[in-house]
């Protein structure tokens, strides 16, 4: 079994802090920890029953007496065991919950935000290079006036009377005992007597939000982008989602891109491939020249490393491949066609000449 922490470390306050003191702690600890904070957070959890155990012993000055003189051993003597749930921290503390996050402890509970999702198109060139998009969303926010929680300011939810604040009430019905939630404050354990008069004590308001978002240099299609915080408004003190933007990357002229390498073609004369040469090709930037080795044939894929797109999370850059597409002239001038026909007669010649080596050597002359 685990030892068992120190209560005064627990809470991170000395052996004479002050009850106040105590209670600022532990204030502190709860909402850090607080499961609607935390969800599917077993340590969070642990920590928040933890904090709990520490208060309650620290915050009775008889506990607290107990404890000094004698340690756990103090309290444990006189049947303490802790909280098993935490609930039972709730039940045990609505004074503190109710006061610092705006309800009681059977009023309603903190929820988070929805997600949202937002498709922004982008040209093939901002991907390559990274842009800046501001954004106009119209989405919910929380009320500014009332802080979120619906009543004007001055005035907090009270808990309703009709359930008293576990937002169900019972009913015999046979041998059966049925909860339904309570009519009065429709389940929510709580109920605005005072109405904020700019959300109508809805907590959330209707607005248009500008946002700024940064694209990284070489994002793809499907990409996502997550802003914190910016989706949808929590309910009732909790925190609120996240805005996922999904890219979507407009074709382009002149690339292709395979993963983070980006695929062109260039032409070239019939020549240049013959006699080799240099090109020009395009980058992302200003083109370069590239050397044609002599013999070059059409569909040979040249590899300039490092000219491709960056890695948006800040590995190496990819290469930019160029396959050369041999032209062959439609049109030529009466001097063009006649050296074209020399040069075919010397392929012929040539060819001529090893046709007859092929053949002597196959009779053995």
């Amino acid at each position: 079994m685990a030892e068992r922490r120190d209560y005064y470390e627990v809470l991170g306050v000395s052996r004479e802090a002050s009850p106040e003191d105590i209670k600022k702690a532990y204030r502190k600890m709860a909402f850090k920890y607080h499961p609607d904070r935390n969800q599917n957070d077993p340590e969070a959890e642990t920590l928040f029953k933890e904090a709990a155990e520490a208060y309650e012993i620290l915050s009775d000055p008889e506990k607290r007496q107990r404890y000094d003189h004698l340690g756990h051993a103090g309290v444990d003597s006189n049947g303490y065991h802790g909280f098993r749930t935490t609930e039972d921290i709730f039940d045990s503390f609505a004074d503190i919950f109710g006061d610092f996050f705006g309800f009681g402890r059977r009023g309603p509970r903190a929820r988070s935000g929805a997600d949202l999702r937002y498709n922004l198109t982008i040209s093939f060139r901002e991907a390559a290079k990274g842009t800046e998009v501001d954004l106009e969303l119209p989405k919910r926010e929380t009320c500014d006036r009332c802080t979120g929680n619906g009543s004007e300011p001055g005035h907090s939810p009270q808990t309703c009377a009709h359930c008293g604040g576990s937002g169900q009430v019972h009913r015999s019905q046979g041998f059966f005992r049925v909860a339904m939630p309570c009519a009065v404050c429709q389940g929510q354990g709580a109920v605005i007597t005072h109405p904020c008069k700019k959300c109508r004590g809805r907590g959330i308001v209707q607005e248009t939000k500008k946002i700024k978002v940064r694209v990284p240099a070489g994002v793809d299609n499907g990409n996502r982008l997550r802003l914190s915080g910016e989706g949808e408004p929590g309910e009732h003190g909790g925190p609120p989602g996240d805005l996922y933007v999904v890219i979507f990357v407009e074709e382009d002229e002149v690339f292709k891109r395979q993963g983070q390498d980006l695929i062109t073609q260039v032409e070239i004369s019939f020549v240049k491939a013959a006699l080799g040469g240099k090109a020009d090709v395009p980058t992302l930037d200003e083109p370069v020249s590239m050397e044609i080795p002599k013999g070059t044939q059409s569909g040979k894929v040249f590899q300039l490393h490092g000219l491709g797109l960056p890695d948006p999370s800040g590995g190496q850059k990819g290469d930019l491949l160029i396959q050369v597409q041999v032209v062959t002239p439609t049109k030529l001038t009466k001097k063009q066609e006649e050296l074209l026909r020399e040069f075919e007669n010397l392929e012929k010649e040539k060819t001529g000449h090893k046709v007859k080596r092929f053949f002597k050597k196959v009779m053995g002359e």
